[in-house]
């Protein structure tokens, strides 16, 4: 890590280095949660030739507000010949809570990207269903300018999780994108990864970018697909076997 800017609660520890040249780096939010009226901003600039892992120590909350919005945006940047992985862990919008969630990768012509989200509406555990509040996700994924992937979604008021053009019920959703994939590996992830009880799994290849989707009732089982499909397809798209950070043992 070369240079660490930061302003207001949002930190980093100092960097790990289990795989010697490969950074990880753990992102803090101290507080706990996000309320109505934060409005919080991650940039990550990898370098040429960099390395780099990014992840959480926990879910991130967004709580119930009393109207007022909350903002998170994340802008991802990753420059000739290097490589970036963004793994946190998962979002839990509480109901009542208006939030905006946007991820922006722009990527340089060889650069090379893992990532994913996992997205929790409500609290499922506790029986507690996303209503009366306001949910907008945004996720952009560009080459040189040249977009790969476009996707938004609004979830509100009314009924929103129940539309079979939808959610079809399920407060959890997730997804993963991976650079550097072929059919191949695609065939492989389909034939390994299948029969989730309880969710909906599929995987597309736009041109070498691999697109992974969750739709189901558990963050856990979500996490657990994804280290699987990352296990995968690390090596592929990054070139290196897969390294779990040591906080995910925690």
């Amino acid at each position: 890590m070369a240079r660490r800017v930061q302003r207001g609660p949002l930190a980093v520890q100092r960097p790990f280095y289990p795989e010697k040249d490969v950074c990880h780096l753990y992102l803090l939010h101290p507080p706990g949660g996000v309320v109505g009226g934060d409005q919080l901003r991650i940039e990550v600039d990898a370098a040429s030739g960099s390395a780099g892992l990014l992840t959480t120590p926990g879910a991130t909350k967004f709580y119930r507000s009393n109207g007022r919005w909350a903002h998170q945006q994340q802008i991802i940047r990753v420059a000739a010949g290097a490589s970036l992985e963004w793994l946190p862990q998962e979002n839990i919008f509480f109901p009542g809570g208006y939030s905006r969630l946007t991820t922006e990768i722009h990527l340089a012509e060889d650069a090379r990207f893992i990532g994913w989200e996992v997205q929790c509406l409500g609290r499922p555990a506790n029986q507690e269903r996303f209503e009366g509040g306001e949910v907008g996700f945004h996720l952009q994924l560009s080459r040189d300018g040249k977009p790969l992937l476009i996707e938004r979604l609004s979830v509100g008021q009314g009924g929103s999780l129940d539309h079979v053009s939808g959610l079809r019920g399920c407060p959890v959703l997730a997804t993963l994108v991976a650079t550097g994939i072929d059919t191949e590996m695609l065939e492989l992830l389909e034939r390994r990864v299948k029969g989730i009880e309880g969710a909906e799994v599929g995987f597309t290849l736009l041109g070498d970018v691999l697109v992974c989707r969750y739709l189901g009732h558990s963050t856990e089982q979500a996490r657990k697909l994804f280290v699987t499909v990352w296990g995968e397809v690390r090596p592929r798209s990054i070139g290196r076997p897969a390294c779990p950070p040591r906080i995910w043992s925690t």
